[in-house]
């Protein structure tokens, strides 16, 4: 059972980030990407001589500058990386957690998806890009990373490995063998070539290259006879079905699911739930699949919502009750009947607690919430709803406190200091932060060396992933240092909000 409580309750336990210079372990590119290409992968020595030395053409673009949102868009300045090591930012990228503080998950998703200056020592290796993509992917945001891959061109063969992976699991594999075949640079494994001949209809050619590639000894036995399977399936009729593995790649898994043994997507990497949104999966598989998404931010509040709310639960128990509390509460906000809504919304809310889904729950309802003439106890979780959501300065501006926790929730909201001195560590720490701005000494060297950007990753770590109070602090003080007030406030509401739910 996710409890985002449980998760908060950890960040204070835990051992403490290096959040100065300290290193972060080297995060390895996603496991279940598909052996689609004959080059090597990943940052591996073939020699031991000197590498060669990079060489662009005047004018050329690095993969790592390419973003798909300008420094207007995001409000950070163009050379945020200026003063960092390309590796350095790419293991703080890889080190981002799955899930963590919806705030800081919003924050490292526009870092990635960003338009920035590559860093000095950027080569067309890419690394920093290819970073940005992984962590985007182990995320299931799946549809920027595509985004991200088609503004570079996906020419280039890590970034086509990446590409060619997510083409398949958003149903579109003769794309991705199109695109193969017209790629003159890319040289497909003999699974990825026998996988695209037979999708073209050349299942003679798709047979003899297994036969090739089994007897040069490229195709490991497991693998044989899934291909053998989805070359003739007739082939398989009595045999027990393929064992599963643990993470099968993008091409396994498509494979497999045209033999009519599809893998439930739920105990699978996050981005392979996506080929468990569409209606061929049916509609327990959709759900399981849409709030594992909404959890990490891979999909929109408004997604989510709408397979929730697609049809009746034909049962009962676990994600059925859920689905059922928040339709009665839909139909009674559709309706614009205050008195259902309010009989509605806490059992709605609880459902939304027990899945970790609050952020996306108040995303959804927290306007059309607010504009009911709610009292007393619903009155209040509305406005504690909408506080989780955008609206929270407006709920904040707007409303009037019917409690200290109120005063101290709305001043934390409207980004002031406080005049009361609350109770518990959490509070009395982003008390502390609100009280005055100032950049803290930990990161203080880091942003005078043009570091910026790497604090600001070393500082999201803090936040998500954990720390005691004092770097919880610091990290905090670190964004409203830098002008991302919003960033502050909306982690700062979500850590007592979420926490003190529990």
């Amino acid at each position: 059972m996710w409890s985002r409580s449980a998760s908060l309750a950890l960040i204070l336990a835990a051992a403490p980030v290096l959040a100065q210079e300290g290193d972060i372990a080297l995060a390895p590119e996603p496991e279940w990407l598909s052996e689609t290409l004959l080059s090597p992968h990943g940052n591996i020595a073939s020699s031991a001589l000197p590498s060669d030395i990079t060489e662009m053409p005047i004018g050329a673009v690095s993969l790592d500058a390419v973003g798909l949102l300008t420094p207007v868009q995001t409000g950070l300045p163009a050379d945020l990386w200026a003063g960092s090591d390309s590796a350095a930012l790419a293991n703080l990228f890889r080190a981002q957690p799955t899930l963590g503080l919806p705030a800081v998950q919003d924050f490292t998703t526009m870092l990635a998806l960003a338009e920035l200056n590559p860093p000095p020592d950027s080569t067309a290796e890419a690394e920093l890009f290819l970073a940005r993509l992984d962590m985007l992917l182990s995320r299931g945001a799946i549809d920027p990373a595509r985004a991200l891959m088609e503004r570079a061109g996906p020419t280039a063969p890590q970034v086509f490995r990446r590409w060619f992976d997510v083409t398949l699991l958003t149903d579109q594999p003769d794309r991705a063998c199109a695109a193969m075949r017209a790629n003159p640079d890319i040289a497909p494994s003999f699974p990825a070539r026998i996988f695209c001949l037979a999708r073209s209809g050349d299942w003679s050619a798709a047979a003899l290259t297994l036969g090739t590639g089994e007897a040069l000894g490229f195709i490991p036995e497991a693998e044989v006879e899934l291909i053998t399977r989805f070359l003739d399936p007739e082939l398989a009729e009595g045999e027990a079905l393929l064992q599963v593995a643990l993470a099968p790649s993008p091409l396994h898994y498509v494979m497999r699911v045209a033999i009519g043994e599809r893998p439930g997507a739920g105990q699978l990497p996050l981005a392979f739930a996506h080929a468990d949104l569409g209606d061929v999966a049916g509609w327990r598989a959709q759900l399981d699949a849409a709030e594992r998404l909404a959890r990490a931010g891979a999909i929109t509040p408004d997604q989510w919502q709408l397979i929730y709310t697609s049809r009746v639960p034909s049962a009962s128990g676990g994600v059925w009750d859920r689905v059922a509390a928040v339709q009665a509460f839909d139909v009674a906000l559709l309706a614009q009947d205050t008195e259902m809504v309010a009989r509605t919304l806490p059992d709605a809310w609880d459902a939304m607690h027990e899945a970790g889904l609050e952020v996306a729950f108040a995303e959804a309802y927290a306007r059309r919430l607010l504009g009911l003439p709610l009292t007393n106890a619903p009155a209040q979780l509305a406005r504690e709803i909408a506080l989780l959501s955008r609206e929270y300065e407006t709920v904040a501006q707007m409303a009037v406190p019917q409690s200290a926790r109120e005063r101290f929730l709305f001043a934390i909201a409207r980004g002031q200091s406080t005049d009361t001195s609350p109770d518990g560590m959490i509070e009395r720490l982003i008390a502390d932060v609100f009280s005055r701005v100032e950049m803290p000494q930990r990161y203080a060297s880091m942003v005078g060396e043009e570091r910026i950007g790497e604090a600001l990753l070393r500082a999201s770590l803090v936040l998500s992933d954990g720390a005691d109070p004092v770097d919880l602090r610091d990290a905090l003080a670190l964004f409203r240092a830098l002008g991302l007030e919003s960033v502050a406030r909306r982690a700062a509401l979500q850590m007592l909000l979420l926490d003190l739910r529990g």
